[in-house]
């Protein structure tokens, strides 16, 4: 076995405690539930039993998870780093967890349009978060104050603005991949640019 098999091995059995115990299961309740017997569950948990690949299955459905995320390796870095778009003062962090999820946070200076033509619409979905301020959402013919340590979600096909209601207003805004696609081709059409594909 190598340093790395090892390694991955460790990580397996911790992840099976630590989702029994996230359950508040006992080794007895876990056992039961994967159709094992209590010492052996004690035994695989404890690295002194082989991982068999039928009872990593039989384990991961107990545990209402899949195989592939019991056995998944964390290679990839925990900390990012944002991209910063000076133009339009945001920064962006692509989540890792779910391709083409982006999360921007952005400070609102001014009030949404005040021209229904000037609404945008698309495909996707989009949450917000309000960090500071107050948020103005502007969504079909609503308008709504989203206020700090609020959040609001709509799909995006909505025509729908944001803006603040004055003072600055910082957000998070979590985009799908279809709401982000659609507010760069936006920006880009705004820019007098051909979207981007």
């Amino acid at each position: 076995m190598t340093q790395e098999d090892g390694d991955l091995d460790s990580l397996v059995r911790k992840r099976i405690r630590a989702l029994r115990l996230a359950q508040g299961w006992s080794l007895e309740e876990l056992a039961g539930r994967a159709r094992l017997s209590q010492s052996s569950l004690s035994r695989i948990e404890n690295g002194r039993r082989r991982l068999a690949l039928d009872q990593l299955l039989t384990l991961a459905r107990a545990l209402d998870t899949s195989l592939d995320q019991l056995v998944e390796t964390a290679t990839e870095d925990v900390v990012s780093h944002p991209t910063v778009d000076a133009a339009h003062g945001r920064m962006s962090w692509p989540m890792k967890a779910e391709p083409g999820v982006t999360v921007v946070r952005q400070r609102l200076t001014g009030p949404p349009p005040d021209s229904p033509s000037r609404l945008r619409a698309h495909p996707g979905r989009e949450w917000l978060v309000v960090l500071s301020g107050t948020a103005v959402l502007l969504l079909g013919d609503r308008r709504l104050r989203v206020e700090t340590n609020q959040a609001a979600e709509f799909p995006t096909m909505l025509p729908h603005a944001v803006g603040s209601d004055g003072s600055p207003c910082d957000i998070l805004g979590v985009f799908d991949r279809d709401a982000r696609r659609g507010h760069r081709m936006d920006e880009g059409a705004a820019r007098g640019q051909r979207p981007a594909r």
